[in-house]
């Protein structure tokens, strides 16, 4: 599995948000990576 193709800076922030090592990240195959920003993006709307 190759790697996301992101830039550093949005794998800097996708590990600050989601509270997970930026490797791991890097290597989480995209669908679940999709997955867990969905679920992010569900839960700061319902803290508004």
């Amino acid at each position: 599995m190759r790697p996301l193709q992101i830039s550093a800076e949005t794998a800097q922030k996708l590990a600050e948000s989601l509270q997970v090592p930026i490797e791991q990240i890097m290597h989480m195959p995209q669908h679940i990576l999709l997955a867990k920003l969905a679920e992010l993006e569900k839960k700061e709307k319902k803290d508004e």
